[in-house]
């Protein structure tokens, strides 16, 4: 059976070069491959061959099991990292090219986010999630995606982040006639990841089909002891009854906001648009 392609998870794109067109001393012709990277460009992956050798029957104390080993572990990696959704804007937001310019609240903020990512083990194992609410332009994807990044380099995880419209435009996608995969798929797809950040939830319209949606991929993470960031420009609820004021729960539910709220914590971003302080 070939295996479904994830509607999440995007592979790193190949580059091949004419079938057999390179050569190698030891292993004779094969096919150049470049493979994408997450820092931008593409790398010549070179003789397959040759780091099938080193790393399987080489010497684990030699310098060539060392180096194919880091190739190995360099290709795991971007993997990783290309398949997080991590926008090109994006990838070079990190905790630390958050500038806060002294700001006390935004400081307070970073270091929330950095506690999350720094200690992802103990947030993963008691399925720990976090709320990123707030104003417009304040940072909260640049901290999304820093999160998402920094799990993924230190300790290997799988992270994902993806928009409220994408989860929804996925899930409808499998109503399409010719449709390879289902809606279950998706929802079993993004409650399988390590961690998944939600972005721009609010942005969509709100129907009553997209907060059951919603709230099924939160639900199912939350049965899972799974973490979860969500992300929205909305207050998880209003601080006192306003008519026609939109709040998270619009959007994903009561339940699913109670879910989030277990054990995890809200983190308010409540300054103005500080865009031009932040470094992406």
């Amino acid at each position: 059976m070939t295996a479904r392609i994830s509607n999440f998870a995007r592979a790193p794109e190949r580059i091949l070069g004419t079938e057999n067109g390179a050569l190698c001393q030891q292993h004779r012709s094969y096919t150049e491959t470049k493979v994408e990277q997450f820092e931008g460009g593409y790398l010549d992956v070179g003789c397959p061959s040759c780091q099938w050798s080193a790393l399987r029957l080489a010497p684990t104390d030699t310098e060539q099991h060392r180096q194919a080993l880091q190739v190995e572990q360099a290709r795991k990696l971007n993997v990783l990292l290309i398949g997080s959704g991590i926008t090109p804007r994006f990838r070079a937001a990190t905790l630390d090219s958050y500038l806060t310019g002294g700001n006390a609240r935004m400081t307070a903020v970073l270091e929330r986010c950095r506690e999350f990512a720094e200690n992802f083990p103990e947030h993963y194992q008691a399925g720990r999630s976090l709320l990123l609410v707030g104003n417009v332009g304040t940072g909260k994807t640049h901290l999304g995606s820093a999160i998402a990044q920094h799990v993924i380099r230190a300790h290997g995880a799988q992270a994902v982040i993806v928009s409220a419209a994408q989860i929804i435009r996925a899930a409808k996608g499998s109503m399409a006639k010719n449709a390879q995969y289902t809606e279950r798929d998706v929802i079993e797809e993004l409650a399988g990841f390590d961690l998944l950040v939600i972005d721009e939830v609010g942005a969509q319209s709100g129907t009553e089909y997209e907060r059951g949606l919603l709230h099924e991929v939160i639900d199912q993470r939350y049965q899972q002891v799974l973490p979860t960031v969500l992300i929205s420009n909305l207050p998880a609820e209003a601080a006192a009854p306003v008519d026609g004021q939109l709040t998270l729960q619009d959007f994903i539910g009561e339940r699913a906001l109670d879910r989030l709220r277990q054990g995890g914590r809200a983190v308010r971003f409540t300054w103005g648009s500080a865009r031009g302080g932040v470094s992406v």
